[in-house]
């Protein structure tokens, strides 16, 4: 899919900040500096569409980012950030989980991880939410550039013993530096957006 004029929305901590055009909406959730705004700014092939921060934390309210008037991609505030007080944490996980459970325009949910890590306690809860939601989602081993192209398949495996994923759910390999996966992505993007 060829994105040409995609544009960001607004930022919302509330519903009645939410958009009110009943586009498609591709959720991207993950711990900070996991790398969600890349992981936008690589598959519209745009340099700095969403704004990117090596300072984990760096987003705390729900970003809404129109692609051509045919779907929004969803940043999430990433989870895990332990310079965040409780207070805040807790508030961003509350508006993050209201959003999730009322937003009805959600297709999918794609959760990003990192490929060379094990996924935290906080990826595992992340993951056991989204499950419960029975929205569609798929997972993404975000950079996969930092590992061996001959270790990612073992990393992926790694991903799914570690959240005992059920069979047939898949785990897509992902690099922003190397631009590679990203045809697979927009292949699961389109299933859910084009009816």
């Amino acid at each position: 899919m060829i994105i040409k004029n995609p544009k960001f929305e607004i930022s919302a901590v509330s519903p009645k900040q939410y958009p009110t055009n009943q586009l498609p909406e591709i959720v991207l959730a993950g711990k900070s500096n996991v790398g969600k705004s890349s992981f936008i700014n690589t598959l519209i092939n745009r340099k700095s569409l969403a704004r990117t921060s090596s300072t984990p934390g760096k987003t705390r309210q729900i970003n809404f980012y129109n692609m051509d008037n045919i779907f929004y991609f969803v940043d999430l505030p990433g989870y895990g950030y332990s310079k965040m007080s409780k207070q805040e944490q807790l508030k961003v996980g509350q508006f993050i989980e209201k959003y999730l459970s009322i937003r009805e325009n959600i297709q999918l949910i794609i959760l990003i991880l990192d490929i060379r890590h094990n996924p935290t306690e906080d990826d595992k809860l992340m993951y056991n939410y989204i499950k419960s939601t029975n929205i569609p989602f798929i997972i993404v081993a975000n950079k996969a550039d930092k590992i061996a192209i001959t270790k990612v398949d073992n990393a992926t495996e790694e991903i799914k013993k570690e959240l005992k994923i059920l069979e047939g759910t898949e785990i897509i390999p992902f690099s922003s530096e190397r631009r590679i996966y990203s045809e697979k992505i927009w292949e699961e993007i389109s299933k859910m957006i084009i009816e």
